[in-house]
């Protein structure tokens, strides 16, 4: 088992669910955050920008695990270069653990684009690693539907189709590549139902109350093939969760 991990997008919703494990594990950890934070007994929190690359060097000295969690809009796989650079200078780290998102390969999509190019970096760095490839989390279709409820109309495109996966599930399979060996890239990881995304962001506005009318949009060009002939979707050779959306719905979101 590890004894020093460090973990890019702790502070975030996976990493939610995966820091109280390693805290109850005893595993020493580091968080890499934009923002100040004061360390606890069980946590240090070391601020620094992957994409900036700041203060990489400081969060990464002495780690023997890397749990790359860390993404945005843009810039993934600038800041994964500039993590596995700061990871082959520091000597130390064993094993290299990434979370990505399936159709990451498929998607002419800014965000997937760079999720493609790191899963390349990291395989490409001569450090052991370990890919997981995860469908949409159930929170993420919570937080774009919150989004669209702030407009009159929300508009989604009418081909698009996603198999949400509860984050909690995500969390527990990372965590288990964490405290393991380095085996690669790894079966993906996607919810037990396909749903249309309309469908998932208007249940959503059901349960917030929220009335508004969603339009279907055309999705033209490659991106729209794609979702189309369903590419983002997977099945073959995936472990599948068991939350479904209406399950996690009714126990998340009703509650909240």
């Amino acid at each position: 088992m590890a004894t020093s991990v460090v973990v890019t997008g702790g502070t975030g919703m996976i990493g939610s669910h995966v820091l109280p494990e390693l805290l109850e594990k005893r595993v020493g950890t580091k968080v890499l955050t934009r923002t100040p934070r004061t360390s606890t007994s069980g946590v240090e929190y070391v601020t620094g920008d992957l994409v900036a690359d700041a203060g990489i060097d400081d969060a990464v000295a002495g780690a023997e695990v890397l749990l790359h969690l860390a993404g945005g809009p843009k810039g993934d796989d600038i800041a994964t270069r500039h993590l596995v650079d700061a990871a082959k200078r520091a000597g130390s780290v064993k094993h290299v653990v990434y979370i990505s998102v399936i159709g990451a390969d498929k998607l002419p999509i800014s965000y997937f684009k760079a999720k493609a190019n790191s899963e390349r970096v990291i395989a490409e760095s001569g450090l052991p690693f370990s890919t997981l490839r995860a469908a949409q989390c159930h929170e993420f279709v919570v937080n774009l539907a919150q989004r669209m409820g702030k407009m009159p109309v929300a508009p989604i495109p009418s081909v698009v189709r996603l198999q949400p996966v509860a984050g909690a599930e995500v969390g527990a399979r990372l965590l288990e590549l964490t405290l393991g060996s380095p085996v690669g890239r790894v079966p993906d990881l996607v919810g037990p139902k396909v749903h249309l995304m309309s469908d998932l962001v208007r249940s959503c506005f059901q349960v917030l109350g929220k009335r508004r009318w969603i339009m279907p949009v055309p999705l033209p060009g490659k991106a729209g093939r794609v979702y189309r002939a369903g590419e983002n979707l997977t099945w073959v050779g995936t472990q599948v969760g068991r939350q479904t959306w209406e399950d996690f719905l009714a126990e998340s979101v009703s509650a909240a």
